[in-house]
């Protein structure tokens, strides 16, 4: 993703949505992904529509809300990286009071939303709320901050498998193994464009953690995700259509981790990388789908 564009003469709407991600839904559809994942794995290639459009809206909600308690936490770290200083609550283009009311009102959204859903899958959505909430604080306290966002991005999974069958059941959790390692491969990577700037503010990244063997690290990542689809797979028994969209995946996989091994790389790079993510995430979607009805 590109810098954040300068908040001059923008209105208010305008600033709102930026604050939101949704001027940039690369990052928006690569939550989506996982959740859509497994409600077409659980419901076997044909869930019902109506919860389909929650699980999307729910996504969209879910990540506002955590966009901007992310914002309101780094207001004042923000301005010192270049890749977010132009942010509106950074720039001070919105308030903090502007800030606490949206991200109240996308989270009860949300909230609204897992009404929607089976019990279980309502009480993982609170419990879901903690590492949303407090993945900012865990950039200043855990060395791994990518770690506690990874495991945010596998409620996902949990949320929406059990929304279809009720229960937790042994694919859901080879699918969420291969999403939270998924998320720190592709997180890890889009932390390194902001390395230098994290470690002038003396915050944590994944990207700092692993330091020169980032890349290696983020392909083991990718290797494990690569391996837990496969194994959810044979589990599943799914046709042709998926094993061919996991080729695929796997190959933009290593092209990301020879791109990111190269020791001059543009900052524009780590975005492309990412929307990469979202591209490989929904071909294997559709191979899932495929997979289970051919």
């Amino acid at each position: 993703m590109t810098q954040d564009q300068p908040a001059t003469r923008e209105a208010t709407w305008q600033k709102v949505i930026r604050l939101l991600r949704w001027d940039k839904p690369a990052g928006r559809l690569i939550l989506m992904i996982p959740a859509l994942w497994a409600v077409f794995l659980a419901a076997k290639g044909t869930p019902p529509l109506p919860l389909v459009g929650v699980i999307i809206l729910g996504t969209l909600a879910t990540s506002a809300a955590g966009c901007v308690v992310n914002d309101l936490w780094d207001k004042d770290i923000d301005p010192q990286v270049a890749r977010t200083k132009t942010r509106p609550l950074a720039s001070r283009a919105l308030s903090v009071k502007v800030g606490i009311i949206i991200f109240a009102i996308a989270l009860l959204c949300a909230a609204i939303l897992a009404f929607y859903l089976k019990p279980l899958s309502f009480i993982l959505c609170v419990v879901a709320v903690p590492f949303i909430v407090l993945y900012p604080l865990a950039k200043r306290v855990f060395p791994v901050p990518q770690l506690v966002l990874s495991l945010a991005w596998g409620f996902a999974v949990l949320i929406s498998w059990t929304a279809v069958t009720g229960e937790i059941e042994p694919a859901t959790w080879i699918l969420w193994g291969a999403t939270v390692a998924w998320t720190m491969g592709f997180d890890t990577g889009y932390a390194l464009s902001d390395r230098e700037d994290d470690l002038k503010v003396g915050i944590n990244s994944s990207a700092i953690f692993f330091g020169k063997y980032t890349p290696g690290a983020i392909a083991i990542f990718y290797v494990i995700t690569a391996g837990l689809m496969t194994y959810l797979g044979l589990e599943l028994a799914l046709s042709w259509a998926f094993w061919v969209s996991l080729a695929l995946a796997t190959v933009g996989w290593g092209w990301q981790y020879l791109k990111l091994r190269q020791p001059k790389i543009p900052r524009s790079v780590y975005g492309k990388v990412l929307g990469q993510n979202v591209w490989l995430g929904f071909i294997l979607l559709a191979g899932m789908i495929v997979g289970y009805l051919v």
